[in-house]
């Protein structure tokens, strides 16, 4: 196993913009991006559906900056609370250059045995949301002639694996939607992209994935380990950031061909 590299430092590739961040709290890749974000400049505002931990993260985040960062709670399957986050983040930044759409959901359960509700959840949560975020941001992005959009995808869009397949649905679902809304906003000056993580270890995963699975999806890793979230979130920063002015439609993937 190939050790993780130093964590870095922030290059201000951010400095000066908003970024608006979906299920921000917790240990994962969320509050990995967005600690990235105001590790590089930017002003942050995030959401998620878990008071505590989303106050809790805001107060880190708060403490990182040195000035007071804004959240909200948000259900992203709500269209109310969709809307009422959208507003509340633009009201307090000013303006939103960037929104990082992170909300997902997993679970393991083969099609036979799989409910309609289990379905119809994984799909509005990890799908669903991204196009709620995206049409209530997208009107704002269009006045302001400009901004970045960046969703948090998965290799299980393209791969196949057991027990998967409403998440997989739902990630290939983010795939697609990112190229396609990419090239209806892209005469605005906007720029939609997506990453395609493998797997990024954190204690939640750690707590809930068996031994043995973990240790087979370290196997298939090129450096013997799961990502650290915040090297998936270096990505989502180089997407957000004006480096990567010249792509749009693209879902980036944070593995490697094997994985």
């Amino acid at each position: 196993m190939i050790t993780p590299p130093p964590y870095p430092e922030g290059h201000e590739l951010l400095a000066g913009k908003n970024v608006l961040i979906t299920a921000a709290a917790g240990a994962g890749i969320g509050f990995a991006a967005a600690k990235r974000c105001v590790e590089e400049g930017a002003r942050v505002f995030v959401s998620d559906v878990h008071p505590e931990r989303t106050a809790s993260a805001a107060e880190a985040l708060s403490e990182l900056s040195g000035e007071k960062v804004g959240h909200l709670l948000c259900d992203v399957t709500q269209e109310e609370d969709v809307q009422k986050l959208v507003a509340a983040a633009h009201s307090d930044l000013g303006s939103i250059d960037v929104l990082i759409n992170n909300a997902g959901l997993g679970g393991t359960c083969d099609l036979v045995d799989m409910a309609d509700e289990d379905w119809f959840r994984v799909i509005d949560v990890t799908l669903n949301s991204v196009f709620r975020m995206t049409r209530a941001i997208l009107p704002r992005m269009i006045e302001a002639k400009g901004g970045a959009i960046v969703n948090n995808a998965s290799v299980l869009g393209w791969r196949a694996q057991k027990g998967q397949s409403h998440y997989a649905a739902a990630k290939a679902g983010v795939m697609a939607l990112t190229r396609c809304t990419a090239l209806e906003v892209a005469d605005h000056g906007i720029r939609i992209n997506a990453v395609s993580p493998s797997f990024a270890t954190h204690p939640f995963l750690v707590k809930t994935t068996p031994p043995d699975q973990l240790a087979a999806l370290e196997a298939q890793e090129a450096y013997g380990r799961g990502a650290e979230p915040w090297e998936v979130a270096n990505v989502m920063v180089f997407l957000a950031s004006d480096y990567s002015s010249y792509m749009t439609g693209e879902v980036v993937s944070v593995s490697s061909q094997r994985a």
